[in-house]
């Protein structure tokens, strides 16, 4: 039996190490007090700067300029400089590097919550800043720096939050196709998903893209891990994608026509909140897919199929007649609706996925299953009649 490639399996993130035990903490003080005090600070400061670096807006400011930052537990301090300028994404500040014109402190505890906690950041209340710009002269030019000092301090905030930009937005940061040219999918799964956003989810996404390109790719997966600041990301692709790893997103080398690798992939790293199948779009790779890992998503999660177009598609396993695709991607959604009313069919089969098929939404190429209890008892028998 063929088994997927799990680069994760010799460094599997478990409930010991900071990220987890940050992430699965939400916004309970006891437990946020209790992992704060866990650690070592700079461990935990190594955290929050890798989150603050890719959640950063990109810069806008012309001249580079540092900005550090100080985290502090009670006596103790951690400093982190950044480097900020436009057309670069923001960086650490070498000891080289330009001396600091603007200091943010954060109490260890108060970012914890700016980062993992609720969409609802403290701003100012929860932060102290120092201006350490002294301008030459009270001039136009001697004060000309002070544009670019406050746009890159105001870089470096924007990644000290968990606030929610939109998935629109991400989607054109992150250089996810979920929104522009040829899907507009964003506003769907904006609906769909906002009310699991402050959630420790665990999102699935087959597909990753770039083709055979080690680091290209990664869009969504990246959209995704700025989406939910508490999320687990996992994406799979038939190549390897190690080269994008980073904090709270994880590649595996898998082939999702082997029902056996992606059951393998669940039982390890599931049960998921989330699946996206943005695969290889082939019909029975999507009917195979499904059958293997919808089992693995949680009650009250949301199993996703793009591009129902391939439906159509003869190079996609597809049928140009609507009539003759039971065999596609959409005959499985239509197969789903007669699933879902299963207990209203005078035989009532309990086979399929209807009893734990809560709901369904069909938007042009794309579909959400809703996972949960599906057990109503049906409209009795002497109704019927």
């Amino acid at each position: 039996m063929s088994t997927f490639s799990d680069p994760m399996a010799d460094r599997k993130a478990d409930s010991a190490t900071p990220i987890e035990c940050l992430r699965l903490a939400g916004d309970d003080t006891r437990s946020l007090h209790s992992v704060v005090h866990s650690f070592e600070l700079a461990d935990l400061t190594a955290v929050l700067v890798d989150e603050i670096l890719f959640r950063c807006d990109p810069p806008g400011n012309a001249d580079p300029v540092a900005v550090v930052l100080d985290v502090t537990r009670g006596e103790e301090r951690v400093s982190t400089s950044f480097l900020v300028q436009a057309g670069r994404p923001v960086g650490l500040n070498g000891a080289d590097g330009p001396a600091a014109l603007f200091r943010i402190e954060y109490d260890v505890l108060d970012l914890v919550r700016e980062l993992f906690g609720p969409s609802s950041p403290g701003g100012p209340a929860n932060r102290r800043t120092e201006l350490r710009f002294v301008p030459e002269s009270m001039t136009v030019e001697g004060v000309r720096p002070l544009g670019s000092i406050m746009a890159a301090a105001s870089t470096i905030l924007t990644g000290c939050s968990s606030d929610n930009p939109g998935l629109a937005r991400l989607a054109l940061r992150h250089d996810s196709d979920k929104w522009g040219g040829l899907h507009w999918f964003a506003a769907l799964y904006e609906r769909h998903l906002r009310q699991l956003r402050g959630q420790p989810v665990r999102v699935l996404e087959i597909g990753i893209g770039g083709y055979d390109h080690p680091t290209l790719g990664g869009g969504s997966l990246k959209m995704w891990k700025h989406y939910f600041p508490r999320g687990l990301v996992f994406g799979v692709d038939l190549y390897d994608k190690s080269g994008l790893d980073q904090q709270r997103l994880h590649t595996l080398k898998a082939d999702q026509s082997d029902p056996a690798q992606m059951i393998e992939i669940a039982e390890r790293h599931g049960p998921f909140d989330i699946v996206i199948d943005d695969g290889s779009h082939i019909n029975e790779h999507v009917r195979t897919t499904f059958r293997a890992l919808f089992p693995h998503v949680r009650a009250g999660g949301l199993y996703v199929i793009e591009d129902l177009w391939t439906s159509y598609a003869p190079g996609f396993g597809g049928n140009e007649a609507p009539e003759a695709c039971d065999s596609t991607t959409l005959g499985l959604v239509k197969r789903l609706v007669d699933d879902l009313h299963y207990e209203e069919q005078p035989l009532k089969t309990t086979g399929g996925v209807g009893p734990s098929l809560a709901g369904m939404h069909l938007y042009r190429n794309i579909a959400f299953l809703e996972k949960g209890r599906n057990a109503e008892g049906g409209i009795p028998g002497w109704i019927r009649h």
